[in-house]
Protein backbone atom coordinates (compact mmCIF):
# COMPACT_ATOMS: atom_id res chain seq x y z
CA UNK A 1 0.00 0.00 0.00
CA UNK A 2 1.39 3.57 -1.19
CA UNK A 3 2.23 5.82 1.65
CA UNK A 4 0.58 9.25 1.72
CA UNK A 5 3.12 12.38 1.35
CA UNK A 6 1.98 13.50 4.65
CA UNK A 7 3.68 10.33 5.74
CA UNK A 8 6.68 11.54 4.87
CA UNK A 9 8.60 13.21 7.58
CA UNK A 10 10.28 15.96 5.65
CA UNK A 11 7.09 16.83 4.01
CA UNK A 12 5.08 16.41 7.39
CA UNK A 13 7.14 18.80 9.53
CA UNK A 14 7.82 21.56 5.87
CA UNK A 15 3.57 21.42 5.63
CA UNK A 16 3.23 22.17 9.08
CA UNK A 17 5.98 24.86 9.11
CA UNK A 18 3.67 26.06 6.53
CA UNK A 19 0.43 26.04 8.80
CA UNK A 20 2.41 27.78 11.54
CA UNK A 21 3.31 30.54 9.73
CA UNK A 22 0.17 31.34 8.23
CA UNK A 23 -1.48 30.65 11.90
CA UNK A 24 1.23 33.41 13.30
CA UNK A 25 0.22 35.85 9.86
CA UNK A 26 -2.91 35.84 10.49
CA UNK A 27 -3.63 35.90 14.30
CA UNK A 28 -1.02 39.32 14.03
CA UNK A 29 -2.87 40.50 11.34
CA UNK A 30 -6.30 40.56 13.49
CA UNK A 31 -4.52 42.09 16.22
CA UNK A 32 -3.73 44.69 14.06
CA UNK A 33 -7.26 44.88 13.24
CA UNK A 34 -8.43 45.70 16.65
CA UNK A 35 -9.17 41.70 17.54
CA UNK A 36 -8.43 40.84 20.94
CA UNK A 37 -5.91 38.25 21.21
CA UNK A 38 -8.23 35.83 22.53
CA UNK A 39 -10.51 35.52 19.75
CA UNK A 40 -7.23 36.28 17.22
CA UNK A 41 -5.55 33.11 18.86
CA UNK A 42 -8.75 31.20 18.37
CA UNK A 43 -9.24 32.23 14.98
CA UNK A 44 -5.55 31.45 13.75
CA UNK A 45 -5.73 28.00 14.84
CA UNK A 46 -9.31 27.03 14.77
CA UNK A 47 -9.19 27.81 10.69
CA UNK A 48 -5.49 26.60 10.01
CA UNK A 49 -6.73 23.14 11.77
CA UNK A 50 -9.52 22.89 9.36
CA UNK A 51 -7.37 23.71 6.38
CA UNK A 52 -5.22 21.13 7.61
CA UNK A 53 -8.08 18.72 7.82
CA UNK A 54 -8.84 20.09 4.03
CA UNK A 55 -4.93 18.97 2.70
CA UNK A 56 -5.06 15.63 4.33
CA UNK A 57 -8.64 14.80 3.17
CA UNK A 58 -7.61 15.37 -0.99
CA UNK A 59 -4.49 13.80 -0.29
CA UNK A 60 -6.15 10.80 0.84
CA UNK A 61 -8.72 10.92 -2.13
CA UNK A 62 -5.78 10.86 -4.11
CA UNK A 63 -4.55 7.80 -3.27
CA UNK A 64 -7.75 6.21 -4.36
CA UNK A 65 -8.26 8.13 -7.24
CA UNK A 66 -5.98 9.58 -10.16
CA UNK A 67 -7.50 11.59 -13.05
CA UNK A 68 -6.44 11.02 -16.55
CA UNK A 69 -6.20 12.96 -19.53
CA UNK A 70 -8.70 16.02 -19.33
CA UNK A 71 -10.30 14.76 -16.48
CA UNK A 72 -7.49 16.51 -14.81
CA UNK A 73 -10.70 19.49 -14.81
CA UNK A 74 -12.27 17.32 -12.00
CA UNK A 75 -9.42 18.14 -9.41
CA UNK A 76 -9.74 21.99 -10.01
CA UNK A 77 -13.86 21.76 -9.61
CA UNK A 78 -12.96 19.18 -6.02
CA UNK A 79 -10.70 22.15 -4.76
CA UNK A 80 -13.14 24.98 -5.42
CA UNK A 81 -15.73 22.95 -3.58
CA UNK A 82 -13.61 21.92 -0.85
CA UNK A 83 -12.52 25.87 -0.93
CA UNK A 84 -16.29 26.86 -0.47
CA UNK A 85 -17.20 24.18 2.18
CA UNK A 86 -13.98 25.49 4.32
CA UNK A 87 -15.11 29.38 3.82
CA UNK A 88 -18.95 28.25 4.71
CA UNK A 89 -17.45 26.53 8.07
CA UNK A 90 -15.26 29.60 8.52
CA UNK A 91 -18.56 31.80 8.00
CA UNK A 92 -21.10 30.13 10.25
CA UNK A 93 -19.10 28.33 12.63
CA UNK A 94 -16.94 31.63 13.94
CA UNK A 95 -20.52 34.18 13.84
CA UNK A 96 -22.02 31.33 16.17
CA UNK A 97 -19.11 31.47 18.44
CA UNK A 98 -18.28 34.58 18.45
CA UNK A 99 -21.70 36.51 17.79
CA UNK A 100 -20.58 39.09 20.10
CA UNK A 101 -18.07 40.72 18.51
CA UNK A 102 -19.45 42.98 15.52
CA UNK A 103 -16.21 43.73 14.12
CA UNK A 104 -14.82 40.16 14.37
CA UNK A 105 -18.02 39.05 12.29
CA UNK A 106 -17.36 42.17 9.99
CA UNK A 107 -13.72 41.10 9.21
CA UNK A 108 -14.57 37.45 9.31
CA UNK A 109 -17.09 38.35 5.80
CA UNK A 110 -14.82 40.71 4.69
CA UNK A 111 -11.86 37.98 4.64
CA UNK A 112 -13.85 35.39 3.17
CA UNK A 113 -12.49 35.77 -0.53
CA UNK A 114 -9.04 35.83 1.19
CA UNK A 115 -9.18 32.65 2.90
CA UNK A 116 -11.39 30.87 -0.15
CA UNK A 117 -8.11 31.82 -2.10
CA UNK A 118 -5.87 30.82 0.70
CA UNK A 119 -7.55 27.33 0.78
CA UNK A 120 -7.93 26.64 -2.97
CA UNK A 121 -4.16 27.74 -3.07
CA UNK A 122 -2.62 25.13 -0.35
CA UNK A 123 -5.26 22.57 -1.62
CA UNK A 124 -4.35 22.94 -4.88
CA UNK A 125 -0.46 22.30 -4.36
CA UNK A 126 -1.41 19.49 -2.07
CA UNK A 127 -3.65 17.67 -4.76
CA UNK A 128 -0.62 18.46 -7.68
CA UNK A 129 1.95 16.97 -5.04
CA UNK A 130 -0.46 14.46 -3.97
CA UNK A 131 -0.71 12.95 -7.72
CA UNK A 132 2.67 13.53 -8.86
CA UNK A 133 3.68 11.36 -5.46
CA UNK A 134 1.48 8.74 -5.92
CA UNK A 135 2.26 8.03 -9.52
CA UNK A 136 5.53 8.29 -8.55
CA UNK A 137 5.32 5.26 -6.18
CA UNK A 138 2.79 3.32 -9.05
CA UNK A 139 5.99 4.02 -11.66
CA UNK A 140 8.37 2.64 -9.19
CA UNK A 141 6.68 -0.26 -7.93
CA UNK A 142 5.92 -1.09 -11.40
CA UNK A 143 9.83 -0.91 -12.27
CA UNK A 144 10.18 -3.30 -9.23
CA UNK A 145 7.73 -6.03 -10.64
CA UNK A 146 9.44 -5.72 -14.09
CA UNK A 147 12.86 -6.02 -12.58
CA UNK A 148 11.23 -8.74 -10.93
CA UNK A 149 9.64 -10.48 -14.06
CA UNK A 150 12.54 -10.04 -15.72
CA UNK A 151 14.83 -11.59 -12.95
CA UNK A 152 12.55 -14.59 -13.04
CA UNK A 153 12.84 -15.09 -16.55
CA UNK A 154 16.50 -14.43 -16.56
CA UNK A 155 16.96 -16.99 -13.24
CA UNK A 156 14.46 -19.82 -15.33
CA UNK A 157 16.24 -19.81 -18.65
CA UNK A 158 19.87 -20.04 -16.85
CA UNK A 159 18.61 -23.00 -15.05
CA UNK A 160 17.25 -23.91 -18.36
CA UNK A 161 20.90 -23.63 -20.10
CA UNK A 162 22.46 -25.10 -16.96
CA UNK A 163 19.90 -28.51 -17.29
CA UNK A 164 20.48 -28.58 -21.20
CA UNK A 165 24.18 -28.73 -20.46
CA UNK A 166 24.04 -31.40 -17.75
CA UNK A 167 22.27 -34.13 -20.28
CA UNK A 168 24.94 -33.22 -23.24
CA UNK A 169 27.86 -34.11 -21.17
CA UNK A 170 26.28 -36.67 -19.51
CA UNK A 171 24.90 -38.80 -22.45
CA UNK A 172 28.87 -38.35 -24.06
CA UNK A 173 30.45 -40.17 -20.40
CA UNK A 174 27.81 -42.92 -20.46
CA UNK A 175 28.69 -43.96 -23.88
CA UNK A 176 32.50 -43.81 -23.22
CA UNK A 177 31.87 -46.10 -20.02
CA UNK A 178 29.50 -48.32 -22.17
CA UNK A 179 32.25 -49.08 -24.32
CA UNK A 180 35.05 -49.17 -21.96
CA UNK A 181 32.87 -51.66 -19.37
CA UNK A 182 34.32 -54.64 -21.75
CA UNK A 183 37.78 -53.71 -22.90
CA UNK A 184 38.81 -51.62 -19.49
CA UNK A 185 36.25 -52.32 -16.58
CA UNK A 186 38.81 -50.61 -14.68
CA UNK A 187 39.09 -47.24 -16.64
CA UNK A 188 35.07 -47.45 -16.96
CA UNK A 189 34.98 -48.13 -12.79
CA UNK A 190 37.71 -45.16 -12.94
CA UNK A 191 35.84 -43.40 -15.25
CA UNK A 192 32.31 -43.91 -13.12
CA UNK A 193 33.87 -42.22 -9.79
CA UNK A 194 35.40 -39.23 -11.52
CA UNK A 195 31.42 -38.46 -13.04
CA UNK A 196 29.96 -38.99 -9.51
CA UNK A 197 32.39 -37.06 -7.72
CA UNK A 198 32.20 -34.03 -10.83
CA UNK A 199 28.36 -34.47 -10.65
CA UNK A 200 28.32 -34.28 -7.05
CA UNK A 201 30.25 -31.11 -7.03
CA UNK A 202 27.72 -29.50 -10.57
CA UNK A 203 24.71 -30.44 -8.00
CA UNK A 204 26.51 -28.08 -5.37
CA UNK A 205 26.55 -25.13 -7.60
CA UNK A 206 24.20 -22.21 -8.32
CA UNK A 207 24.53 -19.05 -10.23
CA UNK A 208 26.20 -17.08 -7.23
CA UNK A 209 29.96 -16.17 -9.09
CA UNK A 210 32.68 -18.30 -8.14
CA UNK A 211 36.77 -17.82 -7.90
CA UNK A 212 38.49 -18.55 -10.78
CA UNK A 213 40.55 -21.34 -9.19
CA UNK A 214 37.62 -22.99 -7.76
CA UNK A 215 36.22 -22.90 -11.22
CA UNK A 216 39.08 -24.64 -12.54
CA UNK A 217 39.52 -27.34 -9.71
CA UNK A 218 36.08 -28.58 -10.57
CA UNK A 219 36.84 -28.03 -14.38
CA UNK A 220 40.04 -30.15 -13.70
CA UNK A 221 37.47 -33.29 -12.62
CA UNK A 222 35.91 -32.82 -16.28
CA UNK A 223 38.78 -32.93 -18.01
CA UNK A 224 40.02 -36.45 -16.03
CA UNK A 225 36.99 -37.83 -17.25
CA UNK A 226 37.55 -36.45 -20.75
CA UNK A 227 41.04 -37.89 -20.47
CA UNK A 228 39.65 -41.09 -19.83
CA UNK A 229 37.54 -41.33 -23.03
CA UNK A 230 40.31 -39.83 -25.30
CA UNK A 231 43.16 -42.05 -23.56
CA UNK A 232 47.03 -40.26 -24.81
CA UNK A 233 45.25 -38.18 -27.37
CA UNK A 234 44.71 -35.39 -25.34
CA UNK A 235 46.52 -33.01 -23.31
CA UNK A 236 45.55 -30.07 -21.79
CA UNK A 237 47.71 -26.99 -20.63
CA UNK A 238 46.34 -24.44 -18.01
CA UNK A 239 48.29 -21.19 -17.79
CA UNK A 240 47.37 -18.51 -15.32
CA UNK A 241 48.84 -15.36 -13.74
CA UNK A 242 48.32 -15.66 -10.22
CA UNK A 243 46.26 -12.70 -9.83
CA UNK A 244 43.63 -13.83 -12.01
CA UNK A 245 42.74 -17.24 -9.31
CA UNK A 246 40.96 -14.72 -7.23
CA UNK A 247 38.81 -12.99 -9.86
CA UNK A 248 35.14 -13.98 -9.90
CA UNK A 249 33.26 -16.01 -12.78
CA UNK A 250 30.04 -17.47 -12.72
CA UNK A 251 30.00 -21.10 -12.13
CA UNK A 252 30.21 -24.11 -14.84
CA UNK A 253 31.20 -21.17 -17.64
CA UNK A 254 34.26 -23.15 -18.84
CA UNK A 255 32.64 -26.33 -19.14
CA UNK A 256 31.14 -26.48 -22.21
CA UNK A 257 33.62 -24.14 -23.78
CA UNK A 258 36.41 -26.53 -23.01
CA UNK A 259 34.02 -29.73 -23.85
CA UNK A 260 33.33 -27.38 -27.24
CA UNK A 261 37.12 -27.44 -28.05
CA UNK A 262 37.97 -31.00 -27.24
CA UNK A 263 34.90 -32.27 -29.81
CA UNK A 264 36.11 -29.97 -32.59
CA UNK A 265 40.22 -30.28 -31.71
CA UNK A 266 39.83 -34.19 -31.59
CA UNK A 267 36.92 -35.47 -33.62
CA UNK A 268 38.45 -34.70 -37.00
CA UNK A 269 41.97 -35.74 -36.10
CA UNK A 270 44.01 -39.06 -34.96
CA UNK A 271 46.87 -37.04 -33.76
CA UNK A 272 47.55 -35.99 -30.32
CA UNK A 273 46.07 -32.33 -28.85
CA UNK A 274 46.71 -29.90 -26.63
CA UNK A 275 44.15 -27.54 -25.21
CA UNK A 276 45.11 -24.38 -23.85
CA UNK A 277 43.61 -22.43 -21.12
CA UNK A 278 45.05 -19.28 -20.26
CA UNK A 279 43.68 -16.93 -17.85
CA UNK A 280 44.73 -13.00 -17.07
CA UNK A 281 43.51 -10.06 -15.21
CA UNK A 282 43.22 -7.26 -17.36
CA UNK A 283 41.47 -4.64 -15.37
CA UNK A 284 38.17 -4.58 -15.53
CA UNK A 285 37.94 -7.94 -16.96
CA UNK A 286 39.62 -11.63 -16.12
CA UNK A 287 40.35 -12.81 -19.58
CA UNK A 288 39.85 -16.50 -20.38
CA UNK A 289 41.58 -17.98 -23.58
CA UNK A 290 40.66 -21.65 -24.87
CA UNK A 291 42.10 -22.56 -27.85
CA UNK A 292 42.18 -26.40 -29.65
CA UNK A 293 43.77 -26.68 -33.25
CA UNK A 294 42.12 -28.15 -35.71
CA UNK A 295 42.77 -29.37 -39.26
CA UNK A 296 41.77 -26.99 -41.58
CA UNK A 297 41.40 -29.47 -44.54
CA UNK A 298 39.19 -31.88 -42.63
CA UNK A 299 37.47 -29.93 -39.72
CA UNK A 300 35.06 -27.35 -39.74
CA UNK A 301 35.48 -24.74 -37.57
CA UNK A 302 32.30 -23.23 -38.20
CA UNK A 303 30.65 -25.63 -36.56
CA UNK A 304 32.13 -24.58 -33.35
CA UNK A 305 29.66 -21.79 -33.07
CA UNK A 306 27.22 -24.82 -31.82
CA UNK A 307 25.70 -25.08 -28.65
CA UNK A 308 28.44 -25.11 -26.26
CA UNK A 309 29.24 -21.17 -27.09
CA UNK A 310 25.66 -20.40 -27.98
CA UNK A 311 24.86 -21.32 -24.35
CA UNK A 312 27.62 -19.58 -23.17
CA UNK A 313 27.31 -16.24 -24.69
CA UNK A 314 23.51 -16.52 -23.65
CA UNK A 315 24.21 -17.16 -20.54
CA UNK A 316 26.62 -14.26 -20.45
CA UNK A 317 24.48 -11.97 -22.09
CA UNK A 318 21.74 -12.95 -19.50
CA UNK A 319 24.11 -12.39 -16.53
CA UNK A 320 25.91 -8.58 -17.46
CA UNK A 321 23.09 -7.50 -20.07
CA UNK A 322 26.40 -7.30 -22.63
CA UNK A 323 26.45 -9.47 -25.92
CA UNK A 324 30.19 -8.75 -26.62
CA UNK A 325 31.82 -11.17 -24.14
CA UNK A 326 32.72 -14.20 -26.04
CA UNK A 327 34.32 -14.01 -29.14
CA UNK A 328 35.69 -16.88 -31.67
CA UNK A 329 39.13 -16.35 -33.50
CA UNK A 330 40.94 -18.73 -36.65
CA UNK A 331 44.47 -17.83 -36.40
CA UNK A 332 46.45 -20.80 -39.02
CA UNK A 333 45.38 -24.44 -37.38
CA UNK A 334 44.34 -22.79 -34.29
CA UNK A 335 40.65 -21.91 -32.92
CA UNK A 336 40.38 -19.56 -29.85
CA UNK A 337 37.24 -18.72 -27.81
CA UNK A 338 37.95 -15.93 -25.70
CA UNK A 339 35.76 -14.81 -23.18
CA UNK A 340 36.15 -11.67 -20.78
CA UNK A 341 34.15 -11.85 -17.06
CA UNK A 342 33.77 -7.78 -15.74
CA UNK A 343 34.75 -7.28 -12.10
CA UNK A 344 33.29 -5.22 -10.07
CA UNK A 345 36.22 -5.09 -7.16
Amino acid sequence: MANSPLSDRKFKWAFLSILIILGSLQYYTLLSLGISENVALKDSVVSNAILGLVCWIISNVFYYYRPKGTKYIYVIVLCLILSAKYAAIIRYSFFKLISNDLIYQNIIITSLPIRFAFCFLLIGCMSAISILYYNQQDHQELIERKNEAEKLTRDAELSSLREKLQPHFLFNSLNSISALTLSKPQEARKMVQQLSDFLRGTIKKNDDLTNLQSELEHLDLYLEIEKVRFGNRLNTQILNDGESLLKLIPPMLLQPIVENAIKFGLYDTLDNVTIQIVTSFENPYLKINISNPFDPETAHPNKGTGFGLNSTQRRLALLYSRTDLLKTSITKNTFTTTILIPQTT
